[in-house]
């Protein structure tokens, strides 16, 4: 998968990037994320992206050119039109779901905005859907596709070690994730289930899916909710 971030700020998203699981896999080429400098593209010899807003107001609005200029040149260097994604409070907010369907496309264009946003011009023009990571506001789109690049990355072949690492996972299914404990057996007087450490792996599993419903019904009772319903639909 090909994953282009237009960003004023690509060294901030490099450096999260470089790092880690999605790091290890950009360098192992099983993926590959392109930072681009939206002023890069901007034909203001001073660099300016972005100026006062149509009918007054507080802030500055980043301008149509550059970013449409960014955009091109980054569609004519693939072999076809990327998944354009502005990351917005105002788009749908980001499920596993979603974060699933998009790992399959072969390429996604990640809009980030700053200042009071983007001309909506551009927007409407190469947009195909905008994204939130939640209901509140930031100070720019690099924390959000940062969010989307990693939860969509690490579903894509050879960025973890199989499907299972991140099949098992919360919300995968639908429901939330199973406890998980490692070393040492005993802590500050606290053991661990004995059935996680009886080696049989099929009570292990029964262990790991009743515990699974129990703590999505806790926490989570809107998707335990939406879990049960979806099991007891006909087909």
């Amino acid at each position: 998968m090909q994953i282009e971030i237009a960003t004023l700020f690509p060294d901030m998203c490099e450096a999260v990037l470089s790092e880690s699981i999605i790091g290890r896999a950009r360098r192992a080429g099983y993926l590959s994320v392109t930072c681009h400098n939206i002023r890069d593209y901007t034909l203001d010899k001073h660099r300016r992206v972005d100026d006062k807003p149509f009918g007054g107001g507080m802030g500055m609005v980043m301008q149509a050119e550059p970013v449409y200029r960014c955009w091109e040149a980054v569609c004519a260097a693939l072999p076809e039109k990327p998944h354009t994604i502005y990351l917005s409070p105002q788009g749908k907010t980001l499920t596993q779901q979603r974060a699933r369907e998009l790992s399959r496309l072969p390429a996604l264009f990640l809009l980030c905005g700053h200042y009071e946003g983007v001309d909506q011009r551009v927007l409407d023009k190469i947009v195909d859907e905008e994204i939130s990571i939640g209901d509140y506001v930031l100070t720019g789109g690099e924390l959000p596709a940062l969010v989307l690049t990693d939860a969509v990355a690490r579903m894509c072949t050879g960025v973890l070690p199989n499907a299972s690492a991140f099949e098992e996972e919360s919300h995968f299914s639908g429901l939330l994730e199973y406890p998980q404990y490692t070393r040492p057996e005993l802590w500050e007087g606290e053991g661990v289930p004995e059935v996680l450490l009886s080696g049989h792996h099929r009570n292990i599993d029964k262990w790991r899916q009743a515990e699974s419903l129990r703590v999505t019904q806790e926490k989570r009772p809107d998707l335990y909710a939406a879990f049960l319903e979806q099991e007891n639909s006909p087909e």
